[in-house]
């Protein structure tokens, strides 16, 4: 007996494959930018920021795969989930952009690497914030309706409808998982004062 592969569960496994890909490979330097305010300015946080730099930028590529494997082979899917999330989506690229520039400027720009710290901080927290927080809105429901004009289905949810207990809740576990992911990668990578803060506080 013959079975046919169906496109539709190849692309499936594609799109979930990229997805867990993301987390794993991009979730633990999101990670290393939560843990950042708790290393010492200086050997700490420069060996942190050091430890990722040759990767940070390409792990980022699996969630473009996963956005663009989504649009192309769930046309309806994509045309749903994004307008139910878009305040999320947006945070979550402003947040990936604003750590990505504090990366490179922390550098460059010695006179503000306190302020690139914080941005740094904030982007990272903010990028998996909204990242567990889109789950969390997708896993609960999203409401939609028959519309002609969308040509099938269309979202027909509020604004805000995304922000509910459920969503913060999972929020709140992919910050607190893609820490625990910084955490492992620094105390494999790292040494000194900043591995054996990572282990005692781990």
């Amino acid at each position: 007996m013959t079975y046919a592969l169906d496109l539709t569960v190849i692309w499936a496994f594609i799109i979930a494959f990229a997805v867990f890909a993301y987390v794993v490979m991009d979730g633990f330097d999101l990670g290393i930018g939560i843990l950042f305010p708790f290393f010492a300015v200086g050997e700490e946080r420069d060996q942190a920021m050091n430890s990722i730099a040759p990767v940070w930028d390409g792990n980022e590529t699996w969630l473009v795969l996963g956005g663009g494997g989504l649009f192309a082979a769930f046309p309806l899917a994509y045309g749903i989930i994004l307008p139910a999330t878009y305040p999320l989506m947006i945070a979550m690229l402003l947040g990936l952009v604003f750590r990505g520039v504090a990366f490179e400027f922390r550098w460059r720009d010695p006179r503000h690497r306190a302020l690139w710290d914080v941005a740094f901080t904030v982007g990272s927290v903010v990028a998996a914030m909204a990242q567990g927080m889109i789950l969390g809105a997708i896993l609960q429901g999203i409401t939609v309706v028959e519309s002609v004009e969308a040509g099938g289905w269309a979202y027909a949810g509020a604004w805000l409808d995304w922000l509910t207990p459920f969503s913060l809740l999972t929020g709140i576990g992919v910050v607190a998982g893609y820490a625990l992911l910084g955490a492992t990668w620094l105390i494999w990578k790292v040494e000194g004062t900043a591995q054996v803060l990572i282990s005692t506080e781990s």
